[in-house]
């Protein structure tokens, strides 16, 4: 089929009003309703209020009985313990919502951010690695740090021990941004309390998308990943093993255009094996703080895309009214292509032979049964049945 350009599922403008900002927040939190589902509800009804109000007709077209969104106290209470932490929230669109996350297919629609807010209009790179880090490591982690923020780059990591604590802490006095695996007050790991205050205490910032007071569990940690690369123009791996996280935010990465950069290592060091990896399969090889900002060319500061969004160049056709029967084929196909392995949405429309349009809906329908899991960088993957 020939492929066709359509426009961001992002909102034309973010919310403007307090009732609004309810509103978001409500649709965001509301059960099997995560950034992509979001969107595309958003794209579809207009708002979030109209969004709400559609959600239980959209639960039960997809097999779900007596759903409900969540409910207002639940946000209202989420908002009076944000400001209690002294937490704002930033919406999509926003003057302070970071320009280059929208490049993503599953951008978070809201941040809950504490610190300087201003800090997320300044170009970052990303500087991960071992939590089990190297004396040699840490070295460079502190180095590659320091470089960048005379050079005027925020250093941005996920506040884990190891490199990410290193990087923090040389930044400091130039600018760092936290990511938060769960809520933007809960500061884990403890050991790292203080350092988590430094930051928003010095001009620099912690960030989440997940509700304030949240509890980081195991999912968290790889969608916090993908804002990690997400709000960076480049993602530099100090150290990591041949199995590590820091090696998926750097699949994340290289998915969401970003320049990937790592840290050679000994052969003989196990901590080292993912850098030599991502070497080996084409990742520029960093020696310093200069290696990283010839990778990154001038820097320009990213630019908020214009308002509405731009309009796709050649229109999908409306959605198709569908009988019953051909809905369940549909939903057959698209289930029979799927896997445990996760396969690109884009991809998949294409192996369909459709159009977003006509797909999209279907692909929600299945997500709100619980048949299909969206996963960061818009890939699809079968739920386990288990």
């Amino acid at each position: 089929m020939t492929e066709h350009s359509y426009s961001s599922t992002h909102p034309p403008l973010p919310p403007t009003t307090e009732d609004d900002r309810v509103s978001w927040l409500r649709l965001l939190r509301s059960r099997r309703v995560g950034p992509t589902t979001f969107w595309r509800l958003i794209s579809e009804h207009g708002s979030a209020g109209a969004a709400l109000d559609a959600l239980p007709e959209v639960a039960r077209a997809a097999g779900v009985d007596r759903y409900e969104a969540c409910p207002i106290g639940v946000v209202l209470a989420e908002m009076k313990a944000a400001r209690a932490c002294g937490a704002r929230l930033v919406c999509a669109g926003e003057a302070d919502y970071p320009a280059l996350l929208l490049d993503l297919p599953d951008a978070p629609p809201a941040l809950w951010v504490t610190g300087d807010h201003a800090i997320l209009r300044r170009p970052m790179v990303a500087l991960v690695g071992a939590r089990n880090a190297s004396s040699l490591g840490l070295r460079m982690a502190r180095s590659l740090a320091v470089g960048l923020g005379q050079a005027g780059i925020v250093v941005v990591s996920g506040l884990a021990r190891g490199i990410d604590a290193a990087a923090h802490h040389a930044a400091l006095e130039t600018g760092t941004v936290a990511v938060m695996a769960g809520g933007v007050d809960v500061l884990y790991p403890s050991e790292n309390t203080q350092l988590g205050e430094d930051i928003a205490s010095s001009g620099g910032a912690r960030i989440s998308e997940q509700p304030v007071g949240m509890q980081p569990v195991a999912r968290h940690f790889p969608t916090r990943n993908r804002i990690v690369s997400g709000l960076a123009r480049a993602v530099v791996v100090v150290e990591a093993a041949g199995k590590s996280g820091s090696l998926i935010t750097a699949r994340g990465a290289l998915d969401q255009g970003r320049e990937v950069l790592a840290v050679p290592g000994h052969p003989f060091d196990a901590r080292a094996a993912g850098c030599n990896m991502l070497i080996r399969d084409g990742a520029r090889l960093v020696r310093d703080a200069a290696d990283v900002l010839e990778a990154l060319g001038p820097l320009a500061e990213p630019v908020q895309p214009d308002l509405p969004f731009a309009a796709p160049v050649i229109a999908d056709p409306p959605p198709e009214r569908r009988s019953l029967r051909e809905t369940a084929v549909l939903h057959g196909e698209i289930l029979a292509r799927l896997g445990p392995s996760p396969l690109a949405e884009d991809q998949l429309i294409r192996d369909l032979g459709g159009f977003p349009a006509q797909v999209a809906p279907v692909l929600t329908d299945l997500e709100m049964d619980g048949r299909i899991r969206r996963q960061p960088g818009g890939l699809l993957s079968l739920v386990d049945p288990r």
